[in-house]
């Protein structure tokens, strides 16, 4: 059979048997890769390119909703700064601890150091993969955790440059016309469709001046990706473009999950060792994580949702350890190892995630933080003198809290988790908090004032309404409760939980487009057009 068909089908077949195991399709796609390798299967011919595009898209669209300032946090720079120092010693300590047992040889002070290096990063690919699967990627904990993500990979792409044979070219300073190119091509977005034409503008975008142009100069072209997208976050259509380029980034990854499991081709000891090394290290991680997100004033439940998210070995990892093979500071073995390790990480990170809410739960007996000492993002919120609160601010949810303050008269609070979102909304003169829907401690202050008497459920996602649901529920909130879906098997999901009116947004579109094909004068919604 021809190795591409073979390669997408054993890829289809374990991702559709993730999903049914209800964990994250990635799982699937890394053992799918584990098992071709095994069968000695070698990638096929520009699959390798395939992954590296992926990663570059993926890249570019953590710019398009990256909030800079976030790197300016405590929370992000106290976090990185601290916890890649722990997590070099943590590593190199287990490492020595190894080697004293005999499961592995180490040449010197300078193996422990760069294996301990390789494994303090975390993955990028993976983490926001995480995150954009629970549409989290806008909330303070997602926000945090891309935050010590960058960080993380500036350092390592310092050290790759300043070890690199070459140094960087002295036309990189010519990158600072990117800036002035950059008005110019936001220009241009405003009069880009919105189809296929955005898509390929994206692509464009990720691939020319953010990858070739910083490849050129010596310099890493990932961020390249990552630094022309971060120029595009503050245009009006940058969640558009992201969303516009979801699909293809999504296909494209599936080459890079594929990769790291067919390039591992370990021995039973190599395998030994990288358990060993996942099973002493990334409950430390998640500890420090933890530990570290309470020391910067985030309430435990944000502390622990970014530890677990972090909680992983990175694809520098990878990099960092084949610099050391090649330097003669690492042997072929640690290589393996390392790959391996990221591996075995990226499996247990995405299963960890996908029960996250149960851990949370069972790690319940941490003391709590005084309210004074949080970060003002991550205290709790204040319904009162409101009487509806829409949580999902998008466009749906936008539109609900207009009619409802300019028909209904009512006082109305709208909740969302994307900083960008709340900060355009605030702009635009609308009562609106930033918070976290999944929040078991923002649910019990927001039904506790008895003020609140109808709750609308527009966030984008359906786990997320169906959560939401089921706190209000268990609260025994015995207000008003209307929600969104957009298939028939979400609309009887939520009304079996007991909302009183679900909307099917298809159906309903369709139902109002009919009414504006019949003439009907109070059929076309605001922003139609109707003659």
């Amino acid at each position: 059979m021809d190795v591409i068909a073979l390669t997408l089908i054993v890829a289809a077949a374990f991702g559709t048997i993730a999903h049914l195991l209800r964990v994250p399709a990635l799982v699937g796609f890394l053992a799918a890769g584990f098992v071709l390798g095994a069968m000695h299967i070698e990638p096929f011919v520009g699959l390798e390119r395939v992954a590296d595009i992926g990663v570059t898209l993926l890249l570019f669209t953590i710019g398009l909703k990256f909030d800079i300032r976030s790197l300016l946090r405590p929370e992000a720079y106290g976090t990185t700064a601290i916890h890649m120092v722990l997590s070099v010693l943590m590593g190199a300590g287990a490492v020595a601890a190894a080697a004293a047992i005999g499961f592995a040889a180490v040449d010197g002070w300078r193996t422990l150091a760069l294996v301990g290096l390789a494994l303090s990063f975390s993955s990028t690919v993976l983490c926001v993969k995480v995150l954009e699967d629970r549409s989290d990627d806008g909330s303070l904990y997602g926000q945090t955790a891309i935050a010590v993500l960058v960080l993380q990979d500036v350092v390592a792409v310092a050290f790759i440059t300043v070890n690199a044979d070459e140094p960087p070219s002295p036309w990189a300073f010519a990158l600072l016309l990117l800036f002035p190119l950059a008005w110019l091509l936001r220009r241009l977005l405003d009069v880009i469709g919105h189809g296929e034409l955005l898509v390929l503008f994206g692509v464009v975008m990720a691939l020319g001046p953010g990858y070739l142009a910083f490849e050129a100069v010596g310099i890493t072209g990932d961020v390249g990706a990552l630094a022309m997208g971060l120029l595009f976050a503050t245009h009006r259509r940058a969640i558009e473009m992201s969303k516009a380029l979801f699909s293809v980034k999504e296909l494209f990854l599936v080459g890079f999950f594929l990769l790291i499991g067919m390039d591992a081709h370990p021995t039973w000891s190599d395998a030994t060792l990288a358990v060993l090394l996942c099973v002493v290290l990334l409950p430390l991680t998640f500890i420090g994580f933890v530990w570290l997100g309470r020391l910067f004033g985030l309430r435990n439940r944000t502390a622990i949702r970014t530890g677990l998210v972090l909680s992983n070995f990175s694809e520098f990892s990878i990099i960092v350890a084949a610099f050391g093979v090649g330097a003669g500071l690492l042997t072929e073995r640690w290589l393996t190892v390392v790959a391996i390790a990221v591996a075995l990480s990226m499996v247990a990170s995405s299963i960890a995630n996908a029960h996250g809410l149960r851990l949370i739960t069972a790690l319940t007996w941490l003391p709590a933080q005084q309210v004074s000492r949080l970060r003002p993002a991550d205290r709790p919120i204040d319904t009162s003198g409101s009487d509806v609160v829409v949580l999902g601010m998008g466009r749906v949810g936008r539109a609900a809290y207009e009619r409802l303050v300019d028909e209904g008269g009512l006082r109305v609070l709208g909740i969302d988790n994307d900083h960008a979102v709340i900060a355009r909304l605030e702009a635009d003169g609308l009562n609106v908090l930033e918070g976290d829907a999944t929040d078991l401690e923002f649910w019990s202050r927001l039904v506790s004032g008895g003020f609140v008497k109808t709750v609308v459920l527009a966030m984008a996602f359906h786990g997320s309404n169906s959560f939401a649901l089921e706190r209000l529920n268990e609260a025994g909130f015995d207000g008003r409760v209307v929600a969104v879906a957009q298939h028939p098997d979400q609309v009887e999901h939520l009304a079996a939980g007991g909302v009183d009116g679900v909307l099917n947004i298809y159906a309903g579109a369709g139902y109002t487009l009919a009414g504006l094909a019949m003439g009907e004068d109070d059929a076309a919604a605001p922003g139609s057009i109707q003659e």
